[in-house]
């Protein structure tokens, strides 16, 4: 993809004056030389990231796309003469193949998947996108990987084509021919589709309507690129665990683009940080003044439905119907962001001091050395095809337990990590498929008390309760999908991962309260770890063979001689337990569907660890630390 040549600001001419956006800029400067030298100096760091594509790898997606479109015209001829259309109709019935996301902005990686829709018209249903054309696809020698997911909110048809990714989406226009001009911003379009076509035509609707809205394209896409992958190097990219999704982060760099029309793209990051590190949410970030079309359809509005007033961080889509593009963001989420804009500000302030390099931007902070608690959740399942269901469905409601977890009084900080990780097996000669996330925790010193008691086994429960739940209703469930969790300290964590990720750059710890891990091997623990590790023992629990009862995570206090500290401990208790202490919370009746064996609860290794509350360096383990319990018994 080309990008801006970096001159001088004397050679260029400013762009005529015109309003971007729904305020005044906050500065019309030309660039300046060192502006622009700063911008060659960022694209040059950006290319060993991948972000670039080269030439001959973008016109072969091309390529791709212009023999997917002729597919679809020809499809679209052979259904019209299937339902006996006239001849006129049928030479002109046209079908188009729109792209959408990151690769309609022009700023898709290597490898990058290509999102694209299918728009027929309104003779082609949507059954036959799902029948014919799915079955023209599975004719095509170069189309590998076939799958649709008819049932999804946005139903879709996944496949590789020539050895790239695409997703194809599927909408119905109230046209008789589609024409090869046509624009997909038209609001009109919209009359008589039904919501699914409405929500299919979202995402090509939102793309250009951004990229309408920003005064310079070029400088939007190297910008974009740059906060794209800075978001992924610090894990803040993932709409579906709280972050932010490609779109967003769109139209937050739009929105910089709109206030600085004429700066260049070293500039825009800064000012990007600059601005969104001040932002006062939950003021929405708008590219444009909301529009009512009267075609009834629902929008984002605060005024209008109270639901819309909780939402923490809203960045509102441009086109009509306007929504909330990051409904999913919580407290957690909104502090990590919020901190990561305070250190890109301060990075790149240094930049321009010439004090650091492009290349520091985008350092990964060890997520491992941050905390001094973390949560590890595991999803289990004994096919590949399975565990990929059930990844999904454990993914899109990790977000629920985030949310209860802040709830907690005691808990600060829960910050998920996006990317996951492939989890030890519990039996080697066993086939399983297992995948851990990692919830790093925050906890706050309690008042007057230097003992910290939280007990987690609700929140816990019920995000269990709900995914298995939802897995049932959708028959997805099968047996032996399992989820298990577990608590550990950061120092234990080389138990489950390996040391190439947990040995990245250090950072200081988000506890900043004094939660200062004390040695195993420290005299004062003796009897708490001793009293513990026997219990841990008796009560630790098999991941795969015990399951079914139902988990507790409690976090409790205990005294030891003089010092007071914190026990984190995973536990089992019976069914019955369970029910006096969680009324309620047990799986509903299936029905029809009760030949279907309850789901397994998830199973969790017990691990004690001690903190001690106080603010003063550690004790020296030294190498006569006393062993843990091991926290991957059963996982």
């Amino acid at each position: 993809m080309p990008f801006p040549a970096a001159t001088p600001g004397s050679q260029q001419t400013p762009p005529p004056p015109k309003l971007y956006g729904i305020s005044s800029p906050i500065s019309l400067a030309a660039p300046k030389e060192a502006d622009c030298v700063l911008t060659q100096k960022l694209i040059e760091t950006l290319k060993p990231f991948g972000v670039l594509e080269e030439e001959e790898e973008l016109q072969r997606r091309i390529l791709i796309l212009e023999k997917l479109n002729s597919l679809v015209k020809e499809w679209i001829r052979e259904i019209s003469e299937s339902k006996s259309l006239p001849p006129a109709v049928i030479e002109n019935v046209g079908g188009k193949i729109f792209t959408f996301g990151s690769y309609r902005l022009g700023v898709h990686t290597k490898g990058a998947d290509i999102d694209a829709l299918c728009v027929a018209p309104r003779h082609v249903d949507r059954s036959d996108f799902f029948t014919s054309f799915y079955d023209k696809l599975k004719l095509h020698e170069e189309v590998r990987d076939l799958r649709a997911v008819e049932e999804a909110f946005v139903p879709v048809i996944r496949l590789c084509f020539d050895g790239v990714e695409i997703d194809i989406l599927f909408a119905r226009l109230a046209l008789q021919t589609i024409p090869e001009d046509l624009d997909l911003r038209d609001d009109s379009l919209l009359k008589n589709l039904d919501i699914r076509c409405i929500r299919s035509l979202n995402g090509c609707r939102v793309t250009d309507e951004i990229l309408h809205l920003v005064p310079n394209i070029d400088n939007f896409r190297l910008t974009l690129r740059a906060i794209k992958l800075w978001a992924k190097c610090h894990n803040i990219y993932s709409n579906i665990l709280g972050f932010l999704g490609g779109v967003s982060w769109a139209m937050l760099v739009a929105r910089t683009c709109q206030l600085y029309p004429n700066a260049v793209a070293s500039t825009l990051v800064r000012k990007f940080f600059l601005v969104f590190s001040e932002w006062e949410w939950p003021n929405p970030v708008l590219l444009k003044e909301p529009e009512e079309r009267n075609l009834n359809l629902p929008v984002w509005d605060p005024r209008v439905n109270p639901s819309d007033r909780y939402h923490l961080m809203p960045i509102i889509t441009p086109a009509y119907p306007q929504q909330n593009s990051t409904y999913n963001v919580s407290v957690s989420t909104r502090m990590v962001m919020i901190e990561e804009f305070k250190q890109g500000l301060a990075i790149t302030h240094e930049i321009l001091l010439s004090k650091a390099e492009w290349s520091k931007l985008f350092e990964a902070p060890s997520f491992f050395q941050k905390y001094k608690h973390y949560i590890v959740l595991l999803a289990s399942a004994p096919t590949e095809k399975q565990h990929l269901e059930w990844v999904g469905l454990v993914e899109s409601k990790i977000r629920i337990l985030v949310g209860s977890l802040e709830k907690n009084e005691f808990i600060t900080l829960a910050h998920v990590n996006p990317q996951s990780f492939p989890a030890p097996k519990e039996n080697p000669d066993k086939e399983e498929f297992c995948t851990m996330w990692v919830i790093g925790l925050v906890l706050k010193r309690p008042e007057n008390s230097d003992v910290l008691s939280i007990d987690l086994t609700y929140d816990i429960q019920s995000f269990t309760d709900t995914v298995y739940r939802q897995a049932i209703n959708s028959k997805m469930f099968e047996m032996d999908m399992k989820i298990d969790a577990m608590h550990l300290r950061k120092k234990e964590l080389h138990q489950l991962l390996p040391n190439h990720v947990l040995q990245r750059k250090k950072t200081h710890s988000a506890e900043d309260v004094g939660l200062v891990a004390l040695s195993d091997s420290s005299p004062d623990l003796s009897a708490a770890s001793e009293n513990s590790r026997a219990a841990a023992k008796a009560g630790t629990v098999p991941g795969a063979c015990q399951g079914r009862d139902s988990p507790t995570l409690a976090v409790m206090a205990a005294s030891v001689t003089s010092v007071h500290v914190t026990e984190v401990s995973l536990q089992q208790v019976s069914p019955s337990e369970d029910a006096r202490g969680a009324p309620g919370d047990g799986l509903p009746p299936t029905g029809p569907q009760a030949a279907i064996s309850p789901p397994p609860k998830p199973s969790i290794a017990r691990v004690v660890s001690s903190t001690l509350l106080v603010s003063h360096p550690p004790r020296p383990s030294g190498g006569t630390a006393a062993s843990m319990a091991n926290p991957i018994v059963g996982v």
